[in-house]
C-alpha cells in the first residue's frame, strides 16, 4: 500500500493561485502600497484568488513540501508578486520559466528526491496535466483557481490513486 499523502505538493501560478496572466494581464513591476495592496506600474491593483494565503499556510503547517511551477515568460514579475503576496516562506522550490512543465517537475525531483508518484499539481491547464499524467503526477485541473475545496479534493483523489 502507497503512501496516502503527497510528499510534494505543487501549484501553477497564472489562473491557479491568481486571476490573470502575469505576462500580459498585468504590467510589472509590482509595488506594494501602504495600505498594503499590491499595484502594477499602472496603477491597477492586482489580487490573487481569495483562499489561496489560507490554502498554502495550512498546507505548509500540515507539513507539505510546496512548490511553485510556471511556464511564464515574465519570470521577473512572477517572482515579484510571490514575494509581494508573502509566499516565498511556502514555497520549497520554485520552477519559474518557459517550456514544458515536465522539466521543472524534473526538477523538482532532482532538487528534493522526491519520486513523481508522490507528486500533487494543481494547474488550469488540459495541457500540463496531461503532461504530468503521463509521468506519473497525479495532477487536477482547476477551473476556478484554488481553493480550499479544490485541495481537498485533490489530497482526496491521490489518496485514491495510492490504493
Amino acid at each position: 500500500m502507497g503512501n496516502k499523502k503527497p510528499k510534494l505538493i505543487a501549484f501553477d501560478l497564472d489562473y491557479t493561485l491568481w486571476p490573470f496572466w502575469v505576462d500580459t494581464h498585468v504590467t510589472p513591476p509590482f509595488r506594494k502600497t501602504a495600505q498594503n495592496n499590491i499595484m502594477d506600474a499602472v496603477g491597477s491593483k492586482v489580487s490573487c484568488y481569495p483562499e489561496v494565503p489560507q490554502v498554502l499556510k495550512q498546507l505548509s503547517e500540515d507539513g507539505y513540501k510546496l512548490a511553485a511551477a510556471s511556464r511564464t515568460g515574465e519570470i521577473h514579475g512572477a517572482f515579484q508578486l510571490l514575494d509581494l503576496f508573502g509566499w516565498n516562506k511556502y514555497f520549497n522550490y520554485k520552477e519559474i520559466y518557459p517550456g514544458s512543465k515536465v522539466k521543472h517537475f524534473n526538477q523538482f525531483r532532482k532538487q528534493s528526491g522526491i519520486e513523481f508518484k508522490d507528486m500533487l499539481f494543481f494547474d488550469d491547464e488540459h495541457r500540463n496535466i496531461a503532461d504530468l499524467e503521463r509521468i506519473g503526477v497525479v495532477s487536477i485541473l482547476v477551473k476556478n483557481g484554488v481553493n480550499k475545496n479544490v485541495v481537498e479534493q485533490g489530497l482526496a483523489e491521490y489518496a485514491r490513486r495510492q490504493k
